[in-house]
């Protein structure tokens, strides 16, 4: 006849490892996901269509052209002088641009 300590200490070794292993796959899906962001006076047109959220390859290339024509962006909000590209474009985009 096994002791109930054993069978305590065994059913309780199982629920320790099974609550670890929930918060292993729970921190998992609450994790931030890895973004990747771009300096926008730097990146080629292909890697802002690339990176950026509702940015094709048209609009991207515009992105280049106004910063060739009128020099770096100072301020994120400057892109929304070019066609296309309003306030929610620059919003959800907001994490994924650099200036510097």
């Amino acid at each position: 006849m096994k002791s109930h300590t054993s069978s305590y200490t065994f059913i309780s070794s199982i629920v320790t490892r099974t609550v670890i292993l929930w918060l292993m796959v729970a921190g998992l899906s609450w994790a931030e996901p890895n973004l990747t962001t771009i300096n926008i006076n730097e990146a080629s047109a292909e890697t802002i269509a690339d990176t950026l959220k509702g940015i094709g390859l048209k609009r991207a290339q515009a992105i280049v052209a106004w910063r060739e024509n009128n020099g770096a962006f100072t301020h994120k909000q400057q892109l929304t002088a070019i066609k296309g590209i309003g306030e929610s474009t620059l919003a959800k985009n907001d994490e994924l641009i650099r200036l510097k």
